[in-house]
């Protein structure tokens, strides 16, 4: 966007490095990676290029709810990273931890860093003056790790933790709070018998995320599936008293959806068995991830653990699964912008929001980045609509309704769901990004191409009638089974359910020429679903009047009669943009969104005859 940035790491060697499981995407994660692309951002791209396994998970639902998942080389998706940002124009990468905040005329003006000198003597101080500062903290604010007994200060292994900006956040008026999250055991890959396992493979074809890739590669890995069973779990209940989340040393409330392997035994005592995916950490990498195993049980519990489970009964443990609790801020302290509402000039992105996962985290990234871009320029912010996009939808939960647990964002989350699916992105996002700056005119060209084949196939579709004769029948009946009896267009046979695409286009092939087989699934999907996507879009339109009616900026909300102190505070502190947003915040009652709206109306009919 034209901006000087200054990125801030503690160590620019572990740039892009992936802390938890392997892989990108999955359900309604792999949308937000799909949305995160069209924006210009880079980890669809990334995970294309470093992706060993590809698959689309929930194929056996409705394609709005289909999630693609790339499982990614480790170490390869870091170096990809480090390079990509090295190599970016306008962007400083500076090595250090940031310690405090600096603010001039009521804003937040940049940092004071420390950074240590070469070979770790001594070190020196930065300070670095800028317009917006974003903080995305990850798990490091007071990162604190646990595995037993064992407690080590730090935000993942063998990375120290960042202590001072936690006072300085509290300083800028923000109140912080404490989550935990957790990570497996690692094993040995030559250590595990895979034979006692089942193997999962990926999509043949594989489908990227991002619309730049053209091409995937063909040589992906196995993944395979194995469970605990009920050695697993006796061991896992004699030994509670010695796990940090049991025995009172992990106070702070970890992510319900994906607990740790000693909360599932106690929690659905009634299973016998939990699933576990053995997933390689690269096409060449020693580890093995065991997604499904959290723990942060002592590290002999772990191979004790890990001896009972089919495939792992001989595994050698190369690292063992660990806890760690770190600061948040609670999101409905932000704006819709991302920017804390007590200290303008400074955004927040990521698990300093009370978020899980990679992809969350660089749904807010890029939203805050683009808001602070703005906000140094003096321009409006940019903000999406629930119905436009699932980071939207993530960004208004947290900063409407807040939270109470890690927050991690479903397709269930999505009243519109129907109209937010992968094959969509393009056309929703694709005008914002090429407006704003993010991608450009030659980028913005290429993606829309691919729009362009898909609604002039569509239309091709529309105008070619076939006849149910005899050589007709034959061809469809040796494709599908599929039978008709009056003539009809290629289009409305699409909408049965037994025929697909790929049926069609070898009936007729000049309708779909020049269609990737992604291209050729969005068409099948476009005409299935335009029923519902019509009636989804006219109940927007029916609920739009709440949604876009815009609050006031200095709206006093004390002088509404009928509104009571809570719903002032609120609505005071949070100063909700729309009736809609309002109406989102938790305590305020319909009947006091009815208050706002008149005198909402009230006022506009006053302007209106003022003019």
């Amino acid at each position: 966007m034209g901006r000087r940035v200054g990125l801030l790491t503690a160590s620019v060697d572990s740039i892009g490095r992936m802390s938890c499981n392997p892989a990108i995407g999955g359900l309604a994660k792999g949308q937000l990676v799909r949305e995160i692309d069209a924006l210009g951002g880079l980890m669809g791209l990334l995970a294309d290029r470093a992706g060993i396994q590809f698959k689309v998970l929930n194929r056996s639902r409705g394609p709005a709810v289909w999630g693609p998942r790339a499982q990614c080389d480790k170490a390869l998706y870091a170096r990809l990273a480090s390079d990509a940002l090295a190599s970016t124009p306008g962007l400083t990468l500076i090595e250090g931890m940031a310690e405090d905040l600096v603010e001039a005329g009521g804003r937040v003006s940049g940092v004071i860093a420390s950074a240590a000198a070469p070979g770790g003597a001594g070190g020196t101080t930065l300070r670095i003056g800028a317009d917006a500062v974003v903080v995305a903290g990850g798990t490091f604010l007071r990162g604190l790790m646990h595995t037993g007994g064992v407690r080590t200060p730090g935000g993942r292994v063998g990375e120290p933790a960042a202590v001072g900006l936690s006072g300085a956040l509290s300083r800028a008026g923000l109140a912080l709070g404490r989550f935990k999250t957790g990570t497996p055991p690692r094993v040995a890959r030559d250590t595990v018998d895979f034979a006692a396992c089942a193997p999962q493979a990926g999509d043949e074809p594989p489908i990227p995320f991002s619309y730049r890739t053209k091409t995937l590669p063909r040589n992906q890995i196995l993944c395979w599936i194995t469970s605990t069973n009920e050695s697993v779990h006796r061991i896992i209940r004699d030994n509670l008293d010695s796990s940090p989340m049991f025995s009172g040393a992990i106070r702070s409330v970890g992510p319900r959806y994906c607990p740790s392997v000693e909360d599932k035994v106690v929690r659905f005592a009634a299973k016998s068995a939990h699933t576990l995916y053995l997933e390689p950490e690269g096409l060449d990498a020693e580890e093995i991830y065991i997604n499904g195993l959290s723990t942060s049980l002592p590290a002999e519990i772990q191979r004790r653990i890990l001896a009972e489970i089919p495939g792992l009964s001989r595994a050698r443990m190369l690292r063992a699964g660990y806890a760690v609790e770190y600061d948040y801020a609670f999101p409905d302290q932000l704006s819709r912008s991302l920017e804390v509402l007590a200290a303008p000039g400074l955004f927040l992105a990521g698990q300093i929001n009370g978020t899980s996962g990679y992809e969350e985290a660089a749904g807010q990234g890029l939203w805050a980045g683009v808001n602070a871009a703005l906000a140094a320029r003096r321009e409006a912010p940019f903000v999406l609509e629930r119905s436009e996009a699932y980071a939207a939808v993530m960004v208004d939960d947290l900063t409407s309704k807040g939270l109470e647990e890690p927050y991690r964002l479903f397709t269930s989350r999505a009243e519109h769901r129907l109209l937010l699916g992968v094959d969509t992105v393009l056309r929703r996002l694709l005008p914002h990004a090429r407006r704003l700056g993010l991608i450009d005119d030659s980028e913005y060209g290429d993606a829309m191409r691919s729009e362009d084949r898909v609604a002039r196939a569509d239309r091709d579709l529309a105008t070619r009638t076939v006849h149910p004769n005899r050589q007709t029948l034959d061809r469809l009946m040796a494709a599908t089974g599929a039978r008709f009896d009056s003539p009809t267009t290629l289009r409305n046979l699409l909408k049965r359910q037994d025929l697909s695409a790929a049926a069609l286009a070898a009936f007729a092939p000049e309708a779909f020429e020049g269609l990737t087989l992604e291209e050729l699934q969005i068409v099948e999907t476009r005409v299935r679903y335009e029923g519902y996507v019509r009636r989804e879009q006219e109940r927007i339109l029916r609920v739009e009047p709440l949604e876009t009616r815009r609050i006031p900026d200095e709206l006093d909300y004390a002088i509404l009669p009928g509104l009571t102190t809570e719903i002032v505070e609120k609505c005071t502190r949070r100063r909700p943009r729309t009736l809609g947003e309002a109406a989102r915040i938790p305590g305020v009652t319909p009947a006091a969104v009815a208050i706002i709206s008149g005198y909402v109306a009230r006022r506009g009919r006053g302007a209106s005859r003022a003019l």
